[in-house]
């Protein structure tokens, strides 16, 4: 009784702070003292649960991946990396919307965000494809489905996240590399499919450029691609930890932005360090108050209770983890993804681990999945930016979402029944 009573504590008083729209930090943090409460669990438990959150070694990486991305945003790095994209595809029909996917691609390597690649790339390059006379529930589209390629691109923060919230001692870097191969198979399956649109609607082709005008755009580019191959080749090879890969891109990225592109002055810098902390604190808030929730979960036996009524329905691994599938793509619909990794990853993860899935396969199918969620109403953040971006309501665009929904799905299908996409790159480098 008190299990049931404790658990119904538990969920409930989240989902109540949450429709009050108290920040997620809060709601977690509250909703597990309540529960902590009635069941006469000691504070201490809680408060030693969320420092170990923040003070495990798996964090470190997060302040240095934040500045790193945070310099290379201010420092017009993504503009450079645009119009090295132009330069490699833009001469294709539809070349603006392959440009789109390519450099999400790259920008995924900067912030692993997708509402930050919305937000700064789509800002530019949709109302330039409406210009050019591209469909606007089409550029829309186009912009908000690859921007989901910075969930799997490292550093990625919701891997992170994913990392932190399992509590199983698994490798950041192992987890990175788990995203590289699937990241290039979703940039290319969106391209194919912006392409074979393009073609059909008859879009246009982007204005050619001289051969001098090319060669100075990609030599401004190499500098800052320089910052990404330091933390894909570094992480890979086994040069550098998740952590030293972070510091190091960080300081090479405020010495280029600084001394060849001269983009960078102190004030400049002070300001990204600010909007760096804003960010910290917030990410930090959030995984202090959800260790602590995550342990209430243990204690309530959830992850167990939920493993026995999913194998209950039946044995076979792939039915299960479908229907965790199924599970994610609807709460992704109502709940923001950050948070719904934090919140499923201690009940799924051992489920999962039940039915002998491999942990970095599953948190990849995890990430990518709940990324889904990032691109449907009602809450799809990425989805409201871009719309807003192309000032469009969001039923209008919907239309041109659903042959990259399809796309998409298909991508993760591929994923999920092929493992060896995601854990062939650290099963060669003796990772796994």
């Amino acid at each position: 009784m008190n299990i049931a009573v404790g658990t119904t504590i538990l969920f409930a008083s989240l989902i109540i702070l949450m429709c009050l729209r108290v920040p997620i930090s809060f709601s977690l943090g509250i909703s597990a003292l309540f529960t902590a409460i009635y069941l006469d669990i000691p504070f201490l438990n809680l408060f030693q649960k969320m420092s170990t959150g923040i003070t495990s070694f798996t964090f470190m990486c997060v302040p240095f991946f934040i500045i790193m991305a945070q310099i290379m945003t201010d420092g017009g790095i993504s503009d450079r990396l645009t119009r090295f994209c132009n330069v490699l595809v833009g001469r294709m029909r539809g070349g603006t919307a392959i440009v789109n996917c390519v450099v999400s691609m790259f920008f995924g390597g900067i912030s692993g965000s997708s509402i930050a690649d919305v937000s700064s790339i789509g800002a530019f390059l949709i109302p330039a494809m409406v210009k050019e006379g591209y469909d606007a529930d089409y550029s829309v589209a186009v912009t908000c489905t690859s921007s989901v390629e910075g969930v799997i691109i490292p550093p990625s923060q919701n891997m992170i996240f994913y990392i932190v919230a399992a509590s199983s001692g698994l490798s950041i870097s192992t987890m990175f590399m788990c995203g590289y191969i699937p990241g290039v198979l979703l940039t290319l399956a969106l391209s194919i499919c912006s392409y074979v649109i393009a073609v059909k609607k008859k879009y246009p082709i982007s204005e050619k450029r001289s051969w001098r005008e090319n060669i100075q755009i990609v030599r401004e580019a190499i500098l800052g691609l320089v910052t990404i191959l330091i933390v894909a080749v570094g992480i890979t090879a086994g040069v550098f930890t998740a952590t030293e890969a972070g510091a190091i891109a960080a300081v090479y990225a405020l010495i280029i932005t600084t001394f060849f592109y001269k983009t960078m002055n102190f004030k400049k810098f002070v300001s990204c360090l600010l909007k760096s902390l804003k960010t910290l604190s917030t990410i930090m808030a959030i995984i202090a108050t959800s260790s602590a929730f995550s342990y209430v979960l243990s204690y309530l036996k959830v992850p167990i209770r939920v493993a026995t009524a999913l194998t209950a329905v039946s044995d076979n691994p792939i039915v299960v983890m479908l229907m965790m599938v199924l599970m994610m793509v609807a709460l992704g619909c109502f709940m923001d993804m950050g948070i719904l990794i934090i919140l499923l990853t201690p009940i799924l993860y051992p489920v999962a681990m039940s039915i002998g899935y491999n942990p970095y396969h599953f948190g990849l199918i995890m990430v990518l999945t709940l990324g889904l969620g990032l691109l449907t109403p009602p809450v799809g953040t990425s989805l409201w930016a871009g719309c807003a971006i192309a000032n469009i309501p969001i039923e209008k665009s919907l239309k041109g979402f659903l042959p990259f929904y399809f796309t998409y799905l298909a991508v993760l299908a591929i994923i999920i029944f092929v493992p060896a996409v995601s854990l062939f790159l650290p099963k060669v480098l003796g990772y796994i």
